[in-house]
């Protein structure tokens, strides 16, 4: 072990350009194979933080600031340290079907019934699965999908 990988990391959060997380934590990851002197545990983008990548790293800010210079669309390195457990809660996966509600309409993206759109009629967490009727069924049919096979439309509820 290197003396880099023996020191406590540190998670730093670096400014970007808006919407443009996804590009800067893939420029990040070229950057860091060409430049062994600086040491990355792990990088990620949560999509509920807009504008910011978090970076784990046993550098110091200094290292991190060069990485950034590296990167298109990095703007700056937030100063100060960020604590595990102010990201804790991006790292729990949340249920799929959090945010659709009875009556929300969404788009159907997979299945036999890909492209039409639904009313969201009963929702059931616990199995990540919504029960929707088709917008423009003559007969109302219920069906359930998993919650991952929808496109949430609009929230307006009936």
């Amino acid at each position: 072990m290197t003396d880099a990988e023996e020191k406590k990391t540190v998670i730093y959060a670096m400014k970007t350009t808006a919407k443009q997380e996804r590009t800067v934590v893939d420029n990040i990851v070229k950057a860091l194979e060409d430049h062994d002197e600086i040491h990355v545990v792990a990088v990620m983008a949560p999509e509920e933080l807009k504008g910011y990548v978090l970076i784990e790293s046993p550098d110091p800010i200094a290292r991190i600031e060069q990485l950034r210079e590296m990167v298109p669309n990095a703007r700056a390195v937030v100063k100060g340290e960020m604590a595990f457990s102010e990201i804790e809660h991006f790292l729990v996966p949340k249920p799929v079907v959090t945010g659709i509600d009875e009556g929300t309409i969404v788009e159907l993206i997979a299945g036999p019934f890909k492209g039409e759109k639904a009313v969201v009629k009963r929702v059931d967490t616990s199995k990540e699965e919504i029960t929707v009727e088709l917008y423009e069924s003559m007969v109302p049919i219920p069906i359930t999908v998993r919650g991952d096979n929808v496109r949430v439309i609009d929230k307006t509820h009936e």
